[in-house]
């Protein structure tokens, strides 16, 4: 059975939507809020997710992007919102496909099957990562060191959130800059010791002596979960 979760804060179309997708099939889970939605995703591993933008806790982008941390579950934003400017960021955010209400089930189910069809789905990170006294739960962009809250500006996050989405691997600078601060700072190297310095501070048991965020003198950076000494 496909594991499809629905997130959506009208009870009426989440129970149609649940009854339909049980009786095609589907082992379906239900959310009427944000923060509900990203506690099932991390812990039932949905192979499809139909997402209503209209939540009321969290826009149903920035649950998109607490997804896309950690994910590339297809997503299929439902919403009541037509303008196209709605559409376009909610695909900015990780959308794969949209339908706006009212719909007909015969297309969403359609849509459904072809978003399943493209789905790569092997080899996805796990949502919370851990090294030394640190978890970082990638669904829900939170850190917490030795159990305690650690607030990360939102540069911050991003840099830690593409280091540890690549455990031991090297990251070039030059990637480092473009995936964090995008075209234009292809140079700003020192932009890059700065966060990485910041993260340190905040991560490390001795910040002059990182042992999981490494330095690759003249490369780049390169995430150890298990810790070793830095060259």
């Amino acid at each position: 059975m496909t594991r499809a979760l629905v997130v959506d804060d009208e009870p009426t179309i989440l129970r149609a939507l649940g009854i339909n997708l049980t009786a095609r099939g589907y082992d379906v889970r239900t959310a009427a809020d944000g923060a509900t939605a990203l506690a099932e995703a991390a812990v039932h591993r949905p192979e499809i997710v139909v997402l209503d933008l209209g939540l009321p806790d969290l826009d149903g982008t920035t649950v998109i992007a607490g997804l896309r941390g950690w994910t590339s579950v297809p997503v299929l934003v439902l919403s009541g919102r037509s303008d196209s400017a709605d559409k376009v960021e909610a695909l900015d955010a990780g959308a794969d496909d949209y339908v706006t209400k009212p719909f007909g089930m015969d297309e969403l189910l359609a849509r459904m099957r072809a978003l399943l069809r493209r789905a790569d789905r092997p080899g996805e990170d796990p949502p919370v990562v851990g090294f030394g006294d640190v978890t970082v739960d990638l669904a829900a962009r939170r850190v917490r060191r030795s159990g305690a809250d650690v607030r990360l500006t939102p540069t911050e996050w991003h840099l830690l959130e593409v280091l540890v989405r690549h455990p031991g691997r090297l990251l070039t600078q030059a990637r480092l800059l473009d995936e964090v601060w995008g075209p234009g700072y292809e140079t700003a190297h020192g932009n890059l010791r700065l966060y990485v310095g910041q993260l340190r501070k905040k991560l490390e048991p001795d910040p002059a002596r990182p042992r999981h965020l490494l330095t690759e003198p003249g490369m780049g950076y390169r995430f150890e979960p298990q810790g070793r000494s830095a060259p």
